[in-house]
């Protein structure tokens, strides 16, 4: 339905509008410069802790610069996502990017100096300046790392390698996106199309099983050419990530994401070990698919075919509009920002080539986030949309009830928003549409996401365990092990229900959140989260609603498992888990009645 080349062709309003981060890069440029000073001035508050009002004036300019900061990165980043490959924008995006080890640099001195105060005086502070409250949680979780805080000197240092670190994912990412050429395929109306990052899911879909064999084997050949290169820079990182976590005296880098955290290991191994005790309701659903699809053997390249048949084309509008509509449940305030979102242009929808592939949203603490997708039309871009959009509410609402220092939150708590968004549309569907088509795929759609944010996810995020325990034991990463331990994961989740071959193996280096350092637990968690809140909110439960919504609205002035506990929630209670993997059977026992009801057509 759009077809668009390059960007010039896309019409203004399918563009995201970023006049309100800088009305040009002229403004942008002034601001840098301006930033750039202040970063500097921020040394002159050595010895700051002697006095408490001293304290709170650094910490006050520190957030507004940090707070800028963000700004700038965000404005280029979004930049050069719009066109990969621009020399102006890769450098103004890296520049930006130097700005935040500028600002660490500038600053060590304060975590070292206030963490030299005994007890006593620490607590002091908060009686000699008042207004210094207003940064105590931040403050608490500093001094909480007295043991883990290094010399300023040494910590410049660590700052000067977390920022080499970046590019590993900034290298495989231009790999991943711009580099590789993945070839071409013949279509049944013999078109000849690309296959590229951003439409290599929807080639997968096509019905013809002999295109699909040969888009997944000309994809895969390609990642597979360079695995070699890709396990490098993945080693990289994560021996990257070990060591800086030791640095910090702490024995690796998953103890130290943690102590980040302020979480107890408990929550991961009940939720890996209940996924795994459960598996059984996993490979229900590839049963079900070789049952629908009528095949004796389910191969790799099958399963992303489609259960059921939704050719329908949703224009942006049509998609806006279902999101609305599905989205109801959760008041008319939630909706208004749905519909700022929609009228002010926060989103980039078009893709086409040399565009970032996939979906994201950049929260900040000044101004209105920003989406980009790649819209394709189906409904698969309607759930990345209305993913997305969770996020950006959810930013909207941080926005509204906190002061600056406090305007984020951690990724754990984060999928939440977006998650529960997505449970909404599948009910939405499966509840209200007159059309069997669209019944199934929003069925479809749910069964999707549990199985690839709860089982998939806890899969892979075991994987990546495994990966920095060999590191952190001396060894070192490459290909061959990559693809050993991904193929050995298979054979625990996939069983005998799916037929693997050489290049399934080799699905580690899709995975872009190996470069995120554990981000794919968050995932797991949220869904199981977003399950057991969207359950009850659409049970009519007012008393979950207003939960959830200050559950929305709590800044990083709280820890994560403060944040759930809003919701009622403990996340260490396997029963959260167990809720989460009975409604995926529930779904699908339910798509297979639906499916097969002839009353329905």
């Amino acid at each position: 339905m759009y077809n668009y080349k390059i960007r010039d062709e896309v019409p203004e309003k399918y563009k995201w509008d970023l006049t309100d981060f800088f009305k040009n890069d002229d403004e942008f440029n002034e601001v840098l410069k301006k930033t750039t000073k202040e970063i500097e001035s921020l040394k002159n508050y050595k010895g700051c802790t002697k006095d408490a009002n001293k304290i709170y004036e650094f910490l006050e300019n520190r957030t507004n610069i940090s707070a800028n900061i963000q700004l700038l990165y965000f404005y280029a980043t979004l930049k050069n996502d719009e066109t990969l490959g621009i020399k102006e924008n890769i450098e103004r995006e890296s520049t930006t990017q130097n700005l935040y080890s500028k600002l660490k640099i500038n600053t060590n001195f304060f975590d070292e100096e206030l963490l030299k105060l005994n007890d006593s005086n620490y607590k002091k502070l908060f009686k000699d300046c008042e207004k210094l409250k207003e940064y105590k949680h931040l403050l608490d979780k500093v001094y909480r790392n007295k043991k883990h805080t290094l010399t300023e000197n040494q910590e410049n240092i660590i700052s000067e390698l977390t920022s080499a670190l970046d590019n590993s994912s900034n290298i495989y990412r231009d790999l991943i996106n711009r580099e590789h050429n993945y070839g071409t395929i013949t279509l049944e109306d013999k078109t000849i199309e690309n296959i590229t990052i951003n439409n290599y899911s929807k080639l997968m879909r096509n019905k013809n099983r002999e295109i699909r064999k040969k888009v997944y084997t000309s994809f895969n050949e390609k990642l597979n050419e360079y695995g070699n290169t890709t396990a490098g820079l993945l080693n990289s990182y994560v021996k990257g990530n070990n060591t800086i976590a030791k640095l910090h005296k702490f024995t690796n880098a998953w103890e130290a994401k943690l102590f980040e955290l302020n979480l107890d290991n408990k929550v991961f191994k009940v939720l890996t070990n209940t996924c795994e005790k459960n598996i059984n309701s996993y490979q229900k659903y590839f049963k079900l698919k070789k049952k629908i699809l009528k095949i004796d053997e389910l191969h790799t390249y099958d399963l992303g075919l489609e259960l059921s048949r939704n050719d329908k084309e949703y224009t942006i509008e049509e998609a806006q509009d279902l999101i609305k509509k599905a989205l109801s449940p959760l008041g008319e305030k939630y909706l208004s920002i749905i519909n700022e979102a929609f009228d002010n242009r926060w989103i980039d929808y078009i893709g086409y080539k040399g565009k970032c592939s996939g979906g994201y949203t950049t929260p900040n603490k000044l101004k209105n986030p920003k989406i980009l997708i790649n819209y394709n039309s189906n409904f698969s871009s309607i759930s990345i949309l209305i993913h997305e959009l969770g996020h950006a509410i959810q930013q909207k609402f941080i926005i509204e009830n906190n002061p600056i220092q406090y305007r984020y939150i951690s990724n754990l708590v984060a999928e939440v928003a977006s998650l529960t968004n997505e449970c909404l549309l599948s009910n939405y569907l499966m509840n209200k549409s007159n059309s069997k088509e669209e019944k199934l795929s929003g069925i479809e759609n749910m069964i999707n996401v549990i199985k690839s944010n709860l089982f998939m996810t806890n899969r892979e995020s075991k994987i990546e365990q495994q990966m920095y325990e060999y590191i952190n034991n001396g060894g070192t990463l490459s290909k061959d092990y990559l693809d050993k331990l991904v193929s050995d994961s298979y054979k625990l989740y996939n069983s005998n229900y799916v037929i693997e071959n050489d290049l399934s193996n080799v699905s580690w280096i899709q995975r872009n959140h190996y470069y995120m350092n554990f981000y794919l637990y968050n995932y797991a968690i949220s869904i199981s989260v977003a399950i057991n809140v969207s359950n009850e909110i659409l049970k009519g439960n007012k008393e979950m609603l207003d939960k959830y919504i200050k559950f929305l609205s709590t800044g990083s002035n709280v820890w994560p498992n403060e944040a759930f506990k809003i919701l009622g929630i403990d996340l260490t209670d396997e029963l959260i888990y167990i809720t989460a993997i009975k409604y995926f059977e529930t779904l699908l026992d339910t798509f297979e009645k639906i499916y097969y009801d002839k009353e329905g057509e």
